[in-house]
């Protein structure tokens, strides 16, 4: 397999880009390849290699690349006009859309990206409970503002360390960690910590390897939350209409206090959504004292493309459909390889080399050298995963029993010719 415009191109981004990339898990030794187009599971490098793919725009394509439905709906819409700064119809109508699947959520606020909807919500929590602290699950992602770019420091709880450079240690004293799967330490922390306005999560891990929580997890945590006086913040950005329609408080039975989604909910253009009970979202600017605003949320293309995705999902049942054609491929891997671990939840699934973790202690075990040769060898047989063992793997509509088949054997022959691989 040939990368030779793609090595050309990166060498150039190099000297324009930061890392030749515009975010930076799309940088890969030796390079990654640059795509030209991409339709249904398959995309397509300049090089004219074509691969089955389940990075899938890291979980914000379910249909799969450039759907005929929502291509149609977006290019009648183009002609009158894509952004006006002002309200419009489709905003109620998708808002009554997502809370049809959502009972958490009566009101909501459309922005443009995921971080920007955490950071609006963490905003929110404060402003309304009064408090300033947050906790966050170790390994969790919640975007790339400062107060949740935060890395464990030593002991099992702790203040917040700052991930990156730039980030004042100040911004992050008042977020604390915890380690997902750990009610006892939670309880802990929200014993000692009075002043904690919320917990915010992903209910199911997917930016630390795929992790899954233990039986009743979710609901102790919310029981927890509630008896302490603490908001609960569910990041749904990427199990939103993915798990369930109505995501991870559909699937576990658990409401949240404040909800995050993006990925899916955009169809496959960039927004963010966050939302919850009438009378905290009351206190969000112009009708309330916490303040939000920008020039492109609520923008009409990103709308149409979720609303038309949303109702795509809803007419044909896809959510549960995608859901068992991941399960098939799965439960194959699973009785076919050995020294490493499949895990798999709705559309959603990873393969571990090592043990599936329970939290992200556990997750930094992981070979993640084994993963990205088994990556590489992935790609020469025309198979794209996310390059990195804290990514997961997701299936759409688009992915055909023969992708299916496709990526099973070209599993199994990559897998075994790691007969260095000891596990």
């Amino acid at each position: 397999m040939k990368f030779n415009r793609s090595r050309k191109l990166y060498n150039e981004a190099l000297n324009l880009m930061p890392g030749g990339v515009s975010s930076p898990v799309r940088a890969f030794k030796p390079h990654p390849f640059f795509v030209k187009k991409a339709k249904g599971s398959k995309i397509y490098d300049v090089d004219g290699n074509e691969f089955i793919d389940y990075c899938m725009a890291y979980g914000a394509l379910i249909l799969g690349h450039a759907n005929d439905e929502v291509r149609f709906e977006i290019e009648k819409k183009l002609r009158e006009g894509w952004i006006y700064g002002t309200p419009i119809e489709l905003e109620i109508k998708y808002a009554k859309l997502i809370r049809k699947y959502y009972p958490s959520i009566e009101m909501l606020r459309f922005v443009n990206t995921g971080s920007e909807a955490t950071m609006s919500a963490l905003r929110l929590a404060r402003g309304f409970t009064g408090k300033e602290k947050i906790v966050k699950v170790e390994g969790s992602f919640h975007g790339s503002h400062d107060s949740v770019l935060v890395k464990a420091g030593s002991g099992a709880t702790t203040f917040g360390v700052p991930n990156s450079a730039g980030i004042p240690i100040d911004f992050v004293k008042k977020t604390l960690q915890v380690p997902f799967n750990d009610l006892e330490l939670l309880s802990d922390v929200l014993e000692k910590n009075e002043d904690v306005s919320a917990v915010i999560m992903e209910p199911v891990m997917g930016n630390s390897s795929l992790i899954i929580p233990d039986k009743d997890y979710l609901r102790e945590v919310r029981k927890i939350t509630q008896e302490k006086d603490v908001l609960l913040i569910f990041d749904e950005i990427i199990t939103g209409f993915r798990i369930a329609m109505g995501g991870a408080q559909e699937y576990y039975g658990v409401k949240a206090d404040i909800t995050t989604l993006g990925k899916i909910a955009g169809g496959g253009f960039p927004i963010g959504i966050y939302g919850s009970k009438k009378e905290i979202m009351e206190r969000v600017a112009p009708s309330g004292d916490v303040y939000q605003a920008g020039t492109f949320s609520g923008n009409p293309i990103s709308l149409l493309a979720g609303y038309t995705t949303l109702k795509i999902l809803e007419k044909r049942g896809i959510v549960n459909k995608v859901a068992k054609k991941a399960e098939k491929l799965c439960e194959a891997l699973k009785d076919s390889l050995k020294r490493v671990e499949v895990a798999q939840i709705a559309s959603m699934f990873c393969i571990y080399f090592g043990k599936s973790p329970k939290n992200y202690s556990e997750a930094l075990k992981l070979d993640k050298e084994a993963y990205m040769k088994f990556f590489w060898r992935l790609i020469e047989k025309k198979v794209f995963f996310p390059p990195s063992q804290f990514e997961v793997c997701f299936m759409s509509d688009s992915h055909s029993e023969e992708d299916i088949e496709k990526t099973f054997n070209a599993i199994i022959e990559a897998y075994e010719t790691q007969n260095w691989y000891q596990g």
